[in-house]
């Protein structure tokens, strides 16, 4: 049972860091300039309750690697993986709670594949976080 409770609390919290690392990729971005200079509206100021979300929703989106799928390659794991936050956002987030259009297209054309990048920079960090805790976990005779 506590084998259990491990690992749900290394995925969450995987997922946790993953959103931190999508959180300050996207808010750079947007600081930096570099989403407008492709055409795409998405530049998030830097606040508690926009960080927050992405922390959260990270975490919960971190129980994905739960999924015995892509055993043998965290960062295969981590790049499919991210693909299930960028079709929520695609198509529930922007169209209907935002009202950006399908895909969020009205936030420029491009923003398909941003939200894209950004997510498979969610599962790269998660499965680097995976990674990490697993290792520990095996130098320590748990695994």
């Amino acid at each position: 049972m506590v084998e259990i409770f491990r690992h749900l609390s290394v995925c969450f919290t995987a997922g946790v860091f993953g959103g931190l690392v999508n959180a300050l990729f996207v808010w750079g971005m947007g600081a930096l300039g570099a989403a407008a200079l492709f055409g795409i509206g998405i530049a998030p100021a830097w606040t508690l309750p926009w960080l927050y979300q992405r922390l959260v929703w990270g975490g919960i989106w971190g129980f994905l690697f739960l999924i015995p799928v892509m055993t043998r390659s965290v960062w295969g794991r981590g790049a499919l993986l991210g693909l299930f936050p960028s079709l929520v956002q695609l198509l529930v987030v922007f169209p209907n709670v935002l009202d950006k259009g399908m895909f969020g297209l009205e936030l420029g054309a491009l923003t398909p594949a941003y939200v894209l990048v950004a997510n498979s920079v969610w599962g790269a960090a998660a499965a680097f976080w995976m990674t990490c805790a697993q290792e520990r976990t095996r130098r320590r005779g748990r695994l």
